[in-house]
């Protein structure tokens, strides 16, 4: 198998992944609705999410629309530049390739909620510009062909809930004393994995996925010296 269809390989098992818990949850799960999975700490907790990853969202409808697009030009962009790195396996480490496909396949699932979701379920979320905010629904949703939104307004499916520690803030902590807190409070989707996993490993190894780098650094700094 060559380099090329490994990685694309990975970049559809996320993304299929992905789309098949969403569409289980999505059509099985009231909004709203949770179940256990290991005990407390892990849940699948179905939310709609009209903003980005994690829950955060902005600028109402309009912001919706924009975020889309970006998400759609970013997934372009990364059709182009996954494929570039991927035929130059002498210039760009694997580990740096793995880690763009992962960030690649999360922006990609997510678009597809966001472009074809509104289109494709009779249910969902939608925006009220009376009330500034989406409004939830009752009922199971279906793909009946009469879909809740248009084109590039359709919601994040997430699910994916990590409530691991609960507890209050002691009295003394100013600005939240006796206050409650949870840690993982946020609830989020495998792209939102896919996409943080990217992240966060190429903030951690970047010095060895980028080793050229690091020596110019070092042939800078030498030269300073000298000078100096």
């Amino acid at each position: 198998m060559s380099k090329k269809t490994h990685i694309w390989g990975i970049v559809f098992l996320v993304v299929l992944a992905d789309q098949l818990l969403k569409y289980y949850v999505k059509t099985g799960f009231l909004l709203g609705d949770h179940i256990s999975v290991f005990g407390d700490w892990f849940q699948l907790y179905f939310v709609e999410n009209p903003g980005m990853a994690y829950g955060w969202k902005f600028g109402g409808n309009w912001g919706k629309v924009v975020l889309t697009v970006f998400r759609l030009c970013a997934v372009v962009f990364g059709v182009f530049y996954l494929n570039k790195i991927i035929n130059k396996p002498e210039k760009y480490h694997k580990g740096f390739v793995l880690c763009a496909a992962f960030i690649f396949a999360g922006a990609l699932g997510n678009l597809i909620d966001s472009c074809f979701y509104g289109l494709l379920f009779d249910k969902g979320m939608v925006y009220n510009p009376s009330y500034n905010e989406y409004l939830g629904y009752e009922g199971l949703a279906t793909i009946n062909g009469k879909g809740y939104a248009s084109f590039l307004h359709g919601n994040v499916v997430d699910m994916l809930y990590f409530p691991v520690l609960r507890g209050s803030f002691p009295d003394w902590v100013p600005g939240w004393g006796g206050q409650e807190f949870e840690f993982f409070r946020p609830v989020f989707n495998i792209a939102d994995a896919a996409i943080s996993l990217g992240v966060i490993t190429l903030v951690l190894f970047q010095r060895k996925f980028f080793p050229e780098s690091n020596q110019d650094e070092s042939t800078s700094e030498e030269k300073t010296v000298d000078l100096q």
